[in-house]
């Protein structure tokens, strides 16, 4: 064949095979697969479900562990529903001689709360050699036959599994667990405080620990504990001391899901560590998926667990779910995706430009790529850009269950304590810092004003017009508007401080702002900060220090100013407002009051609302606290961050539900559209190529006409 033809043919092939995408990071066969592709920045820590209290862990664990309860995937506000568990579970009251109290018994009276759950038969394990048995019915791999543990590299080279019925006990040997000794689990502490015999038991086996070696099975089950007790096979008890009705959330984290004595033994062997086959990194559990692959420097796989228990798409949620789809798999048998693929991705740009080819389902918006997304509509709300809405990608947004906000030091002589004085001082300083500029300027928009100290999602909190703080804000035109620099110099002369200054003696109001924050976006914000004081002719010190520094100062009471947030533990206005309940006060106690609020109007509120179930009275109750904290005003409540995600349209079921992590069986996904958009994205640019084949023929011409004159010439 002449060289030119060759050269030519070679083209045609090469644009040939440039036809589909060449770019994709995944093998070909996975094209049409029912697989969910995500990232993981960091390597989880621990996937040990009693040591685990991370964000970046509970992605994994909440998928593969099942704790009795579970929240409501589609209901606003958050509600509690069974998962494991036959039913909700019940609560007896005794008091402290054993005898049973009726239900409406007041709080003081009560010695124990007794939880009672009973779980649903049949659920069985993931595949797992913890429970694999020998020709004998005998575990094959406990103990570990002498050697063969040499010849094991990998997890998946123990080649036999088995699996085995869920019961109450593996609830019960997981609240064990929280006393163990070398489980050191984070709530141990706080659990400790409030479940019986608790305490008790983490002396005792930190004792029994001590005196044995470091590496011998340490048998928790052996102990006297009545703080967790098995009733039947499929039914439980925990005893709560007193009333605690917010330990039924508990009851839907990691921390309560079962782990089988079996995975405790199998792990806890001679060479297992030091190979990482432990439950920190190989955990075994009843959920929708389990982990099929551990290589956290490269890639993290949940597989459908073949043995999980039937499991439904919720059949009803909020007004305004149906139309958006999001119940149109109602009634369909879960999980819907075989796989989830999580690939490492420790850079925001590698995976925004993923996602925009397709190869990532899911995103989060980060400040590099906000701009690019997200713009404002005439409303000032956000939107998608023209090219996102080519790309058929949507966006959800949710506003977080949680809140940030401005403290004053209420033992400090300037702005703290009840007076009308101190109070209407605060209340000009909430009115004049604009935090609406804060969300705009410094969160690009993903922010709502905080109205009080519950956020929404939370039983209590009120939207529209019954929610608003009118301290701060005016309804005018169907929404919120923050009411006037004049009222803010109005209270600020009422406060004794006229254009910024104390009538009585003529000085300059100066307030002082501590802060652990650093850096040029820390200055900006600070900056941001002296402008907003300036308005109200109030000279704004920063005093920056390390973050040691400035929590010694914030458990002395030195600081007078400070920024601080709560995230919730769990959805219940509880949560919120214990944060100023007096008795729990920073100073002097250490608790999470770091204003250091104290009305004893207030807290007799809190600890009335605290025991009551959630309806029309505890409403009643949290309104009235509600507006003790907005005309005290020891906090400026800033906002509550809203969580923006994008997603490409092949991704159903996609609503934000921002207290639970057992989100991945809910979804569903289209391959076919993932294929074509796939295509339709990552076409090869061609001209390219040809520029390479004119160069190429301009190369190789020269030789082919010097070769044809020798050929012409030998001839002659």
């Amino acid at each position: 064949m002449p060289l030119m033809q060759y050269a030519i043919l070679c083209f045609l092939v090469f644009l040939t095979a440039c036809s589909g995408p060449v770019n994709s990071p995944y093998p070909a066969a996975d094209a049409g697969a029912s697989v969910v592709y995500s990232a993981f920045g960091e390597r989880p820590k621990h996937l040990d479900p009693a040591r685990s209290y991370s964000e970046n862990e509970y992605v994994f664990l909440g998928n593969i562990y099942e704790p009795p309860l579970q929240y409501h995937y589609l209901k606003r506000p958050y509600q509690l529903e069974p998962q494991t568990a036959a039913g909700m579970p019940t609560v007896r009251y005794l008091d402290a001689r054993g005898r049973e109290l009726p239900a409406g018994v007041a709080a003081a009276k009560i010695a124990v709360s007794e939880y009672e759950i009973r779980i649903k038969p049949g659920i069985r394990y993931q595949p797992h050699p913890a429970f694999a048995k020998d020709a004998s019915g005998k575990p094959r791999y406990v103990p570990m036959p002498a050697g063969e543990l040499e010849r094991i590299v990998r997890f998946e080279d123990f080649a036999e599994k088995g699996t085995r019925e869920l019961t109450a006990a593996d609830y019960v040997y997981q609240v064990r667990r929280l006393a163990h000794p070398r489980v050191q689990s984070p709530i141990l502490g706080l659990m400790a405080d409030y479940i019986v015999g608790l305490k008790d038991l983490a002396k005792t086996l930190g004792k029994v620990a001590r005196e044995q070696p470091k590496d011998a099975y340490l048998d928790i089950g052996q102990y006297d504990f009545s703080g967790a007790v098995v009733v039947d096979r499929y039914t439980y008890r925990i005893r709560i001391k007193g009333k605690y009705p917010q330990f039924v959330y508990w009851l839907a984290m990691p921390f309560f899901a079962p782990v089988p004595e079996e995975a405790e033994r199998f792990y806890r062997q001679p060479g297992m560590a030091e190979r990482n086959f432990t439950l920190d990194w190989q955990p075994v559990g009843t959920g929708a998926y389990y982990l099929a692959q551990n290589d956290p420097n490269r890639v993290m796989r949940l597989q459908k667990n073949p043995h999980y228990h039937d499991d439904f798409y919720p059949s009803e949620g909020d007004p305004g779910d149906a139309e958006a789809g999001l119940l149109a798999d109602a009634g369909k048998r879960l999980p819907m995706v075989e796989s989830v693929i999580y690939s490492l991705e420790k850079e925001d740009v590698p995976y925004w430009n993923k996602f925009l080819q397709g190869y990532y389902d899911a995103s989060g918006v980060s400040s590099d790529s906000f701009d690019q997304a997200i713009r404002m509509n005439a409303k000032g709300e956000p939107d998608l850009t023209p090219d996102m809405r080519e790309r058929g990608i949507l966006l959800a947004t949710a506003a977080r269950p949680s809140l940030n906000y401005m403290g004053f030091n209420m033992l400090d002589p300037v702005v703290g304590g009840l007076s009308e004085r101190a109070r209407k001082l605060r209340q000009a300083l909430s009115i004049a810092i604009d935090y609406e500029e804060f969300i705009s300027i410094f969160l690009n928009g993903r922010g709502l004003p905080g109205q009080g100290p519950l956020p929404p999602g939370i039983f209590g909190y009120r939207d529209g017009e019954a929610g608003m703080n009118p301290v701060v804000f005016r309804w005018q035109d169907k929404q919120t508007r923050r009411r006037p620099l004049q009222d803010a110099k109005r209270l600020l002369a009422e406060a004794g401080y006229p254009n910024g200054r104390d009538a009585a003696t003529g000085q300059p109001l100066t307030l002082y702002f501590d802060t652990a924050a650093s850096g040029p976006e820390a200055k900006s914000r600070m900056d941001w900060f002296r402008k907003q004081f300036a308005k109200l002719d109030i000279q704004l010190v920063i005093r920056a220090s390390d973050y040691n520094r400035f929590q010694d100062k914030m458990g002395k009471g030195s600081a007078q100013l400070f920024e601080w947030g709560w995230n919730a533990d769990y959805p219940d206005p509880e949560n919120f407002l214990f944060l100023l309940y007096g008795p729990n006060r920073k100073v002097g106690v250490g608790g999470e009051n770091a204003a250091n609020y104290q009305n004893p109007e207030f807290d007799r509120l809190f600890e009335r609302m605290k025991d009551m179930d959630n309806g029309p009275a505890r409403q009643v109750v949290i309104d009235a606290m509600v507006k003790l904290a907005r005309e005290d005003a020891p906090w400026i409540f800033a906002f509550h961050p809203k969580s923006f995600g994008l997603r490409h349209g092949w991704v159903m079921n996609a609503k934000p539900n921002l207290m639970t992590h057992n989100l991945l069986k809910y979804r569903r996904i289209d391959p076919a559209a993932r294929a074509a958009y796939q295509t339709k994205w990552n076409r090869p640019a061609r001209w390219p190529l040809a520029l390479a084949a004119v160069v190429l023929v301009a190369l190789i011409w020269p030789a082919v006409a010097g070769y044809r004159r020798r050929l012409k010439a030998t001839a002659g």
